[in-house]
């Protein structure tokens, strides 16, 4: 197995959970199975970094000398809102030569203006999505999943989704195991797929400022398998229906239908992911009522049915 090199790309004011949380995973995959991942780190001068958090990080090289790498890994941070124009240059000329194009975070942006997502669907933290599509409207930005791959682009959205995206990457280049390996050592959670919610439902919508309204929210939440019609809930809030409605979405910012539909969504991928409970049964507690309504919904929302689902995002300990 040829080894790949990994290089990520530093400067100032770069988060440092972007660097450390990537270089972490792919430096355990390289100790769970060794010449697999050689990790280099550079500046544009090769000069020492100071992150976002105060911490120096000291590059290996700087950007000019630096390997062609294999995997291109671009990290966020304050450091992007206003680039260095010669690292833009430097992304723009070598960036379409790497194999493997990865940015965590707001690093998005960065590949975004050296025009390397142009034509590309992509993602970046939810608080910058609106501005990456803003500012480059030929990029096809999702503000929804943690990460998003398209063809050898990949980009993540904040922080730790960084993490999942490069077990991601390992899984892929060596093999469920390996990643598991890595995770269980990291102690995160491999099976955080990249088409799950930046948000859940509950911190997607905003909280109602109303205690029948909040009341509402937690019922919809506790009892998906429930009658949520807007008729059901209006009267649970002392509402008429079209009051109910209409201040759902004044202080939630979503309609009360979809809110159900999303929380109904991720109870079912619950279950699916740490349960046995058979597609039918699922279906029933988690509102659909039957295993097709239920398929309908997941093929819409996600682009897959619950059977693929199951198949692709359970722990393997629990097949």
């Amino acid at each position: 197995m040829a080894q790949r090199t990994v290089l990520v790309v530093l400067f100032d004011d770069v988060q440092s959970l972007d660097v450390t949380g990537p270089v972490e995973v792919f430096a355990g995959a390289e100790k769970h199975t060794a010449g697999t991942y050689r990790i280099r780190t550079a500046s544009l001068d090769g000069a020492p970094v100071r992150t976002s958090s105060g911490l120096t990080v000291v590059p290996d090289r700087a950007l000019t000398g630096a390997p062609a790498p294999h995997t291109l890994l671009v990290p966020g941070g304050q450091g992007t809102r206003d680039p260095d124009p010669r690292l833009v240059g430097w992304l723009r000329e070598h960036g379409p030569g790497a194999p493997r194009l990865v940015s965590v975070c707001t690093g998005a942006v960065l590949l975004a203006a050296a025009g390397l997502l142009d034509g590309r669907r992509a993602t970046t933290h939810w608080a910058y999505c609106d501005r990456l599509a803003r500012d480059h409207p030929a990029v096809d930005v999702d503000p929804d999943p943690i990460y998003v791959r398209d063809g050898h682009v990949a980009t993540s959205a904040g922080v730790t989704s960084g993490i999942d995206l490069a077990l991601a990457l390992v899984e892929e280049d060596l093999g469920r195991e390996a990643a598991l390996t890595v995770a269980r050592h990291l102690v995160v959670f491999l099976r955080r797929p990249g088409n799950q919610a930046q948000f859940s439902a509950q911190l997607a919508a905003q909280t109602a400022r109303r205690e029948p309204l909040r009341e509402v929210q937690q019922w919809i939440t506790e009892h998906p398998g429930a009658d949520l019609s807007v008729d059901a809930l209006a009267a649970r809030a002392a509402l008429s229906p079209r009051h109910f409605a209409r201040a759902f979405q004044a202080e939630t910012g979503t309609t009360p239908g979809r809110y159900v539909d999303r929380v109904r969504l991720e109870h079912a991928r619950r279950l699916l992911e740490d349960s046995t409970d058979g597609v039918e049964e699922i279906s029933r507690a988690s509102g659909y009522g039957t295993p097709e309504a239920m398929r309908r919904a997941f093929v819409k929302a996600l682009g897959t049915s619950p059977a693929e689902y199951r198949r692709r995002f359970r722990p393997a300990s629990a097949h």
